[in-house]
């Protein structure tokens, strides 16, 4: 077995193999020349000191040992090559070697996607992926006035909230008309901008960048559509992430917005599998619906398992409802289910004390709920969700506790 990446997916993959199999040969093969880490931290705890490189192992060293797991850090596979009589086949490395398989995970991940815009290659211009971008982050936030956020997602916010607790002057600059655009109703993205304006945070939007100034090859300034200027010394470019198929796309396996998949994890190529941000997969709840690219830990994980116990031949269950949780600064927003499609919105508790759940409905069906410091009804409705419980918007907008509609 070999699994091509080494974050949460591949990690999790190995282990659940190991589980149901005590003999399988695994290799997991990352390009970082780290032992697979947490990558939530990075624009929270880690960025704050709160926790360092050290503290994020996925797993400690002797794991691996201990279960007969083959981790190759600085290991890039460039090439994969499938027989084509029978599953299987090699890939290769940037360092020359091959590795041979039967059976292949690709948990390749995402990257994220580049600015371009005159400028934008300036020292002081960075992205949020990795353990080695996150410590370039941290050392220049210690050293800057200004910074400009370039996106309104979660890596912007959470990152924009960081910047301004250590008393940095921070801009978020997003071309939408609001926050978190593409995964939230209109009225969470209204409460982030007031709620991070109120912690004296810059938002702007509908504003593109036009180019980015230098001196010396430093950035100072970020130049919008309209012309105005905003004074940095640190940009940090958060517009999205695309997911990593370069490799698989070359070895015949289809890929559209990511590594196209089944439900149990499955590619069109017989004997290859792939789970984690890379991958593209059926809806969840409704697989008669577009296929979806969930980013997240819990997903990471979720199809990590469901790709192992195809491999293995064993059960896999019900799927699993979709969670996320963002922190940006005191804000924790903790979501579940995919609101896509939503029809009507139930909000309980009070946006001014900052404790407040936004539930969706389609047809009058719960199908997600975004809740933000109200860890209750986040329990409540991911409990609904994975029973399928039934929760009316009116029940959902009058009863004190939700929780007594699923108990």
């Amino acid at each position: 077995m070999l699994i091509v990446g080494a974050g949460q997916a591949a990690v999790e993959v190995a282990t659940m193999l190991r589980k149901g199999d005590a003999t399988l040969p695994i290799t997991v093969a990352g390009a970082e020349g780290h032992l697979p880490y947490q990558r939530p931290p990075l624009s929270k705890q880690f960025l704050t000191g709160g926790v360092h490189a050290d503290g994020l192992a996925l797993r400690p060293p002797a794991f691996y040992e201990q279960n007969d797991i083959a981790v190759l850090t600085g290991t890039e596979v460039t090439a994969v090559e499938l027989d084509s009589i029978s599953p299987g086949g090699r890939a290769s490395t940037a360092s020359g070697h091959e590795l041979d398989f039967t059976d292949l995970v690709f948990a390749t991940g995402a990257k994220p996607r580049r600015l371009t815009v005159p400028g934008s290659d300036l020292a002081g211009v960075l992205y949020l992926r990795d353990l080695t971008d996150a410590t370039a982050l941290r050392t220049a936030l210690e050293r800057a006035r200004n910074v400009v956020v370039v996106g309104g997602g979660f890596i912007g916010l959470e990152t924009a909230a960081v910047a301004a607790a250590i008393g940095r002057r921070t801009h978020v600059v997003e071309a939408g008309d609001r926050l978190l655009g593409r995964v939230v109703a209109p009225v969470v993205s209204d409460f982030y901008r007031d709620a991070h304006a109120r912690r004296g945070i810059n938002i702007v939007l509908g504003a593109e960048i036009s180019r980015i100034e230098g001196l010396r090859g430093a950035v100072t300034g970020v130049v919008l559509g309209d012309q105005s200027r905003l004074d940095a010394d640190l940009v940090l470019v958060g517009i999205g992430a695309e997911p990593q198929t370069e490799i698989a796309s070359r070895a015949g396996v289809h890929c559209q917005n990511g590594i196209v998949v089944d439900s149990l994890a499955r590619t069109d190529c017989q004997g290859v599998f792939a789970a984690g941000d890379c991958t593209v997969q059926p809806h969840p709840v409704r697989p008669d619906e577009s296929p979806v690219r969930l980013e997240s830990v819990q997903n990471a994980v979720d199809q990590a398992r469901v790709a192992a116990a195809t491999i293995l031949g064993a059960d896999i269950g019900p799927p699993s409802v979709p969670r996320f949780w963002s922190n940006q600064g005191d804000l924790k927003l903790q979501t579940v289910g995919i609101s896509r499609g939503w029809d009507q919105l139930v909000v309980r508790g009070s946006l001014r004390e900052e404790k407040f759940s936004v539930l969706y409905f389609r047809e009058r069906e719960l199908i997600a709920a975004d809740a933000v410091n109200s860890s209750a009804d986040f329990a409540a409705c991911r409990i609904a969700l994975a029973r399928g419980t039934s929760i009316t918007p009116e029940a959902a907008g009058t009863v004190p506790e939700l929780r007594a509609l699923v108990a």
